[in-house]
């Protein structure tokens, strides 16, 4: 059976496996866990019987939950309109059909779906179907896409319904979900600084990645940067680089969109910003493995204060900044 192109380190059947909140064998269940998750629903199954066979993992940080479901046989799910959030959703195995509005989207291995707020749907889930699900509040999308475009938004978000995984931009988007997936199924804490740096990382790819109806906008040069926008910011960076922040709080306190600050970094820096806010957070934890004695504390806690939880990522982009590994620093 041909799977999605998903290759997270954790292995697609063990995603979030700590994280199961529902093992049932009754419809009425699946119903209400799924309006629990989601929205008021009406779930029913094809056979006429009644019976599925539903597992649900799911787990949230911040605007955003992630989660692995199937119902075993073959259900139709009629959702209320989902009025507070967007749905991703990405079948790891088998397929869906969705109907949105006018539109139907046959949704497999290579083929996602994105369902907005607000359009009624049916989805139509196939026996032995098991699919990844991104749930992210409407108020968290519509919160960056103004800061990418420096504007309030006139009407409601609307992304394209088909979400192609075998294209160039869903191999990135696949990078992306691989690395959130990864992260939630293993670290039962996160810190701040990774929950706000995973968020905006999925919205703003999601907006910049997947066309929507502000994508021209969006992809239109901006020019109307200063250099003195970055030289903010990048002191921003440096006096709350301990502190959980996003690309959304840089332009706000910079005063620009962040569009424009990206372009500014880019034009000014040959960097982006959170690349920015990557080196100064690797500077300050070589200067506090410095100044530490051998034994007082970790590698690990030391970089987990500073952001990084994924100790090999930290580890592979340190030796690549300072030339040697962090136990060497710590150790001198």
């Amino acid at each position: 059976m041909e799977q999605l192109t998903f290759r997270p380190v954790t292995p697609p059947e063990a995603v979030l496996a700590r994280y199961e909140i529902c093992h049932t064998r009754d419809l009425e269940e699946a119903r209400q866990i799924g309006e629990k998750i989601f929205c008021a629903n009406r779930l029913c199954s094809v056979d006429g019987r009644g019976s599925v066979d539903a597992r649900v993992y799911y787990r949230r940080f911040g605007g955003i939950g992630i989660g692995r479901m199937s119902y075993g046989g073959a259900v139709t799910i009629t959702p209320g309109v989902l009025d507070t959030f967007a749905l991703i959703q990405m079948p790891i195995y088998g397929e869906e059909r969705i109907e949105q509005g006018q539109k139907s989207v046959l949704s497999n291995s290579r083929m996602g779906t994105v369902i907005n707020a607000h359009t009624p749907i049916l989805i139509n889930h196939a026996p032995n179907t098991e699919k990844l699900i991104i749930r992210v509040d409407r108020s968290l999308i519509e919160r960056h896409c103004q800061q990418l475009l420096g504007r309030t938004l006139r009407s409601n978000i609307e992304f394209e319904s088909s979400l192609p995984l075998d294209t160039e931009a869903g191999a990135r988007w696949l990078r992306m979900v691989s690395w959130v997936y990864d992260s939630l199924s293993v670290d039962d804490e996160l810190s701040p600084l990774l929950t706000a740096q995973m968020e905006a990382g999925l919205v703003n790819l999601l907006l910049t990645n997947h066309p929507h109806n502000y994508s021209s906008e969006l992809s239109s040069d901006g020019r109307s940067l200063a250099p003195s926008f970055v030289k903010r910011v990048e002191r921003y960076i440096e006096e709350h680089a301990h502190e959980p922040i996003s690309i959304v709080d840089m332009a706000e306190h910079a005063g620009v969109s962040s569009r424009s600050l990206f372009t500014g970094f880019r034009r000014y820096r040959n960097t982006s910003p959170m690349l920015y806010l990557k080196e100064v957070r690797l500077r300050h934890v070589n200067e506090e493995l410095q100044r530490l004695s051998p034994g007082s504390d970790t590698v690990t806690a030391v970089a987990f204060r500073w952001g990084f939880s994924h100790l090999g990522h930290f580890t592979t982009d340190y030796k690549r900044r300072f030339g040697e590994s962090p136990s060497e620093t710590l150790a001198r």
